[in-house]
């Protein structure tokens, strides 16, 4: 199946169109009859969070070394009722990570750019070390990733239509995104049944940051008399002094041709009340990407191709393990993919009221792209009403998916191939994830921080491992407040 740029513009003008349609029907009933709020008062929501990682698969250092990460982040979403019908959202999220593999796009350690001073050369040389198991300090290391949404949703005096839209920025490092969207929502069969569609499309553009070994190489143009690796020693598998044409280079000096990265997605869902006590939902996504997808700092290793090596010639033998600690392999290449890919999630949620203390949740996703990755999720949770202001949630989730087709580990791909990848994210692999929280109700929002009403405060705990290594924690924290 083959779905263009054109089609998805198509279909999110139709549903444009046909939201604007919905509001002129709306508009045309008559004001004078009563009409709930559909929010009363202006509502903040503020979550924290603590999230950290570790594995021994970066896909920065090719498919190996150490994949210690740390993220704090903070997110405030502001929802605003304009009139009886309108509501305004305001969300913003900063994100401040600290990546030990990122850091190694530049993992080598005393070495300078063009050094001008002839006496430390020879000195400089022997300093020069890194790993892929060990966190460098290059400007990589950390970032700050930003994200803004304002949206906005009107819903008719019979609160049987909803229409909305939405406008979001992102920003870090490398990257930025500009997206934007518009949904629309049906209810009917006395609001137990609901029909959404939904459509964003996300423009992003990257000011891509390479592997230092390569990016000087193609700057040079090959010449290592010149720039960071002036006078520098790069040995063999051997342990051998290498120069000239028996030296490495990569197998192409083309970097990103494209800069762009254009994301179009098309949402379905549909909610159905069961019975009193249940209620199923259904959603299919389409989502279509075009431009430069591969990522511009994950490295790979080709079997086929010598190895070269920059640091402490006697680490080389243990490359693969930890104990290596001062020694870095030239990269091959950097990542490549195809320039168009095509996701197609969909999956199901079922609720059940037990009785007034438990309640259980299901839900599944089955995904599959043309890249060759099919996943499924599962995911379980049983809120436990403990009291009237407190509710436990233990959950679990089972997640499992195929090896995309362009994937191989460090040094399994060969250099014939047009398209790799050593990023474990696109591998065979399956995890586990469990989860607990408790939420504490303020029924009344009797507690009040000057003109804020608690309405609840939530706290979040995950532990999450894959059969490949990887495994991390992340800690949330949430509360709500209304405006008096």
């Amino acid at each position: 199946m083959v779905v263009t740029k054109k089609f998805l513009l198509n279909i999110l003008l139709l549903t444009i169109i046909f939201l604007g349609f919905a509001q002129n029907k709306a508009s045309n009933v008559s004001s004078s009859v009563y009409k709930k709020r559909v929010l009363d008062n202006i509502e903040i929501d503020i979550l924290s969070s603590y999230y950290t990682q570790d594995g021994d698969n970066a896909a920065v250092t090719g498919g190996i070394g150490t994949e210690k990460l740390d993220d704090g982040a903070f997110n405030i979403n502001i929802a605003i009722p304009l009139n009886a019908d309108g509501v305004l959202t305001i969300d913003g999220t900063v994100s401040a990570y600290t990546s030990a593999s990122s850091s190694n796009l530049n993992p080598f350690s005393g070495a300078s750019s063009g050094g001008d001073d002839e006496d430390d050369d020879k000195d400089n040389s022997s300093k020069v070390t890194g790993s892929p198991w060990v966190e460098s300090s290059g400007a990589s290391k950390q970032d700050v990733w930003v994200n803004g949404n304002i949206g906005y949703s009107h819903s008719s005096d019979d609160r049987n239509n909803i229409w909305g839209a939405n406008v979001n920025f992102a920003n870090e490092y490398d990257y930025s995104s500009l997206g934007f969207g518009a949904s629309f929502a049906r209810l009917f069969n006395d609001q137990n049944t609901e029909l959404g569609i939904k459509g964003n499309i996300y423009l992003d553009m990257w000011r891509p940051e390479y592997p230092t070994e390569i990016a000087e190489y193609v700057h040079y143009n090959g010449n290592f008399s010149a720039g960071y690796f002036q006078d520098i020693d790069i040995f063999d598998n051997d342990g051998n002094v290498v120069t000239g044409s028996n030296g490495w280079s990569p197998i192409t000096n083309t970097l990103i041709d494209d800069k762009g990265r254009d994301s179009y997605s098309l949402s379905l869902s549909l909610s159905q009340m069961l019975s009193m006590n249940s209620q199923i939902s259904l959603f299919f996504d389409l989502v279509s990407q075009k431009g430069w997808l591969a990522n511009p700092m994950q490295r790979v290793y080709f079997k086929d191709k010598d190895n070269f090596y920059i640091g402490n010639a006697s680490d080389i033998p243990n490359y693969t393990t930890t104990s290596n600690r001062e020694v870095f392999q030239l990269a091959d290449d950097i990542e490549r993919l195809p320039d168009n890919r095509l996701k197609v999630p969909m999956g199901m949620r079922f609720n059940y009221y037990i009785n007034e203390y438990f309640v259980l949740r299901n839900y599944y996703r089955y995904y599959a792209d043309d890249w060759g990755l099919v996943s499924h999720t599962a995911d379980i949770e049983v809120p436990v009403k403990v009291s009237q202001s407190f509710t436990l949630y233990p959950s679990y989730r089972y997640y499992t998916q195929t090896e995309a087709k362009y994937f191989a580990g460090y040094e399994e791909h060969l250099s014939t191939e047009e398209f790799y990848t050593s990023d474990f994210d696109l591998s065979k692999f399956y995890s586990s994830q469990f989860g607990f929280g408790i939420q504490y109700n303020d029924l009344l929002s009797k507690t009040n921080f000057w003109m804020l009403g608690l309405k609840n405060i939530n706290l979040n705990y995950s532990y999450n491992k894959r059969n490949t290594g990887l495994e991390f924690h992340i800690i949330s924290l949430g509360t709500k407040f209304m405006v008096k």
